[in-house]
């Protein structure tokens, strides 16, 4: 029987390699402004979420980490979470900003969010 966790997570204490990637790979992460909004998370779930941190490289169109989770937490938890979030603010932050790919972004995480199962109004994350 599948899991119904997202991501195999046998031991939450224990070390993980994860990358994440942008659907498409859009080079979303060419603009600081976006990057930042990824930072200022991983920081939050570091200090607020039981999220350690033990190496990260952040590309233009993924992330990845070396990561655990503090005694107590569960880390496929905080990646929801993670990732949830950061969808969200960037994308509402392609919407608010100025930002000139704006369209041609919105329409391509759109057409992602409809190719998912849970029909979301727009992915980010793939």
């Amino acid at each position: 029987m599948k899991s119904a966790r997202p991501y195999s997570i046998q031991n939450d204490t224990s070390l993980y390699f994860v990358t994440f990637a942008v659907v498409y790979w859009i080079d979303v992460f060419s603009r600081l402004h976006y990057k930042d909004l990824v930072v200022d998370s991983l920081n939050f779930c570091a200090s607020k979420k039981g999220l350690t941190i033990y190496a990260w490289c952040l590309m233009s169109n993924h992330i990845h980490l070396i990561i655990s989770a503090k005694e107590g937490f569960q880390l496929s938890d905080i990646l929801r979470d993670f990732k949830k979030y950061t969808a969200s603010q960037i994308i509402a932050s392609i919407q608010e900003e100025p930002e000139s790919r704006r369209e041609w972004m919105l329409w391509m995480f759109k057409r992602a969010g409809k190719k998912n199962a849970r029909n979301t109004h727009h992915q980010f994350w793939q």
